[in-house]
């Protein structure tokens, strides 16, 4: 197995704080690995050591020599001044080098130099290089091509930034939250594009789905450890389990043994034998793992919601347009107890927008908007709201309330309920300038809930919060009895949530569907092949019939006419797949070569079906 990266004996503090100790780990070529930890613990800072943009107390982080390094950011750094194009362009330093040497060849007239530098284009690909940049950018929804860095929202920047590391297919891959800020189309072109790609890769996400079907490997960090695991994130979960349950045994059975040992100590005659000095040293090894603790604690979300009357939103006939652009047309809905309803569609769609309507923070153009007096809303935004860096972690939460009530009469302090959502005593008194974003994200959920909401508006409430936080934030809204309407490009948190979806079409159309994410893709794929089904019937009518007498089917003919139509509606997908992964321009020439190939085969196979199909339905 070759080895592309290697981490040995890593340690990284801050003053006081610890975050890991000792850690090492490898990669090696072809591994998919995802890091997963809590919030906190210090994935960022890792991949910032191992790319050298910060540096360790001590321990060594070792490449390969030979191989390409690409690195996502989380918060990336472009040139405000280039267009988007000369951005991703100029993220490749060979291909930059051969242009730069091209295009001086020209104005220069010279024709060595020239003859050289069309060798080097040909070398790295350079001359259909724009077209794969503009192919992968395509896919993630960029496509004015010439306009400015300076003038992209922050999401657009990351989008960038991310086709910059993927354009060359380097040997290692590090992606820290690499679906953040896409919608969930591009999540999962990207997560087929990740998977097909060649790249070793190592990534930072929460997104539990592209976790399990991208990722071969997890690493875990877990109390300033390592812990890996040789599979997806399903089979994590298990053995994880499994690792917890075999800890906490081993820590009753040192308590158990330590009871004995602290009784022998105090009975211990002064004069120690060598034998009584190895018994001494197991005394304190029983006693250091008899001491270990789990910061385990469930968040316990339980928080008392306001009472809800019987009326509680209603729509009708909502309007809004921005200049030429329309986001909302003719919106109607009532809003009943209990309903979950996640919303989905394209990036600029008016998702967002909709959310702040409801919430009165924009006023609609026409419609009405009437809630009832008892509704209690709760908007945890997308772009989070700002603390003040100097401010404590208690201080921010007692400024709504000293105590919060849980129902059934039961009340409890600030600081308990704090401790709940894994904020424990010592960190609360933490400035907030100390805290990680997934932490400042979950301090940020805190003092949503304590104003015991009762209608729940959450705009992409997964971004940045760890995986363990979003598992108990399911738990909690799957019991909640208020409405629920939420903005996620994590399927996972999405089925797990809602009973049916407002997808956003575009041009203001808003459909509701009976179902969750994963229900309404597969709606979606059947749909693409009843179109491609109906496509085939239309030539059917189209196809001149001849004069020859009418006879019905055997009961075999009918269903090999039958098969037939499934099989070509498969074929006639297939192909269009293909075509989709060629036009994409990311392919390697063997893959190209292997993909082209079937094409033809499908090609042939669509023919010799088709023909069998229209012979078997003139007599149907």
């Amino acid at each position: 197995m070759v080895n592309y990266l290697q981490v040995e004996n890593l340690k990284k503090s801050f003053g006081d704080l610890l975050l890991f100790v000792d850690i090492s780990f490898t990669i090696d070529k072809d591994q998919k690995v995802a890091l997963i930890a809590k919030n906190g613990t210090g994935k960022t800072t890792l991949f910032n050591i191992i790319t050298g943009k910060d540096s360790q107390d001590t321990g060594k982080i070792i490449f390969r020599n030979d191989i390409t390094i690409g690195f996502l950011e989380q918060n990336p750094l472009l040139n405000p001044n280039n267009t988007i194009l000369n951005e991703v362009l100029h993220s490749s330093v060979k291909v930059k080098e051969a242009i730069i040497q091209y295009e001086a060849a020209i104005q220069n007239n010279d024709k060595d130099l020239l003859s050289k530098a069309t060798e080097q284009m040909e070398q790295v690909g350079a001359w259909d290089y724009e077209v794969k940049v503009k192919s992968i950018l395509t896919q993630l929804k960029i496509d004015r091509f010439d306009q400015k860095i300076s003038t992209l929202s922050g999401g657009e920047k990351k989008r960038v930034a991310l086709a910059s590391v993927l354009i060359d297919e380097p040997d290692l891959l590090l992606l820290d939250e690499p679906t953040n800020h896409l919608d969930l189309d591009m999540i999962e072109w990207l997560e087929s594009y990740l998977k097909n790609m060649h790249s070793t890769l190592l990534m930072v996400t929460h997104d539990r789905y592209f976790l399990d079907r991208v990722c071969n490997e997890i690493i875990e960090m877990d109390n300033s450890k390592i812990y890996s695991y040789k599979g997806n994130y399903s089979y994590f979960l298990e053995k994880r389990e499994e690792r917890l349950n075999n800890e906490e045994m081993q820590v009753e059975r040192a308590k158990n043994s330590l009871r004995k040992e602290e009784d022998w100590m105090r009975r211990m005659p002064k004069a120690r034998s060598h034998k009584a000095k190895y018994r001494i040293d197991n005394y304190f090894q029983l006693k250091d793992i008899a001491s270990q603790s789990r910061n385990d604690e469930q968040i316990q979300i339980n928080v008392q919601s306001s009472r809800m009357g019987k009326k509680i939103l209603e729509i009708k006939k909502l309007n809004k347009n921005f200049d030429d652009f329309i986001a909302i047309k003719d919106f109607s809905y009532n809003f009943t107890r209990g309903e979950k309803i996640g919303i989905v569609g394209d990036n600029g769609t008016g998702k967002s927008t909709f959310l702040n309507i409801i919430t009165q923070n924009i006023q609609p153009d026409s419609g009405i908007i009437d809630a009832g007096q008892t509704v209690v809303f709760g908007y945890y935004k997308q772009e989070g709201i700002q603390f003040k860096e100097n401010q404590r972690v208690i201080d921010i939460v007692q400024e709504i309330a000293e105590v919060v009530s849980l129902g059934g009469g039961r009340e409890m302090g600030v600081k308990e309920f704090l401790n709940y959502f894994l904020f424990p005593f010592d960190m609360q008194y933490t400035q907030v300038s100390k805290l990680s974003g997934g932490e400042r994200r979950r301090l940020y959920l805190v003092t949503v809930l304590m104003r015991k909401p009762n209608f729940l508006i959450l705009d992409e409430p997964t971004n940045d919060l760890d995986i363990m936080t979003l598992g108990v934030l399911e738990d909690y809204l799957t019991t909640f009895d208020g409405c629920v309407l939420v903005v996620s490009h994590d399927r996972y948190f999405m089925d797990q949530i809602v009973d049916h979806l407002f997808v956003f079409q575009g041009d203001g159309i808003v459909k509701d569907f009976p179902g969750n994410y994963s229900q309404y893709r597969e709606w979606i794929v059947k749909t693409e092949k009843t179109q491609i089904k109906e496509s085939i019937i239309t030539t059917k009518k189209n196809v001149v019939r001849d004069d020859k007498p009418k006879t019905k089917l055997s009961f075999k003919e009918k269903r090999e006419y039958e098969q037939l139509e499934k099989e070509i509606a498969d074929l006639e997908l297939e192909k269009s797949t293909l075509e989709n992964e060629i036009n994409a321009g990311n392919l390697k020439n063997e893959d190209l070569i292997q993909k082209s190939k079937r094409i033809g085969e499908i090609i042939h196979l669509l023919d010799k079906k088709t023909d069998r199909w229209l012979g078997l339905s003139e007599f149907i």
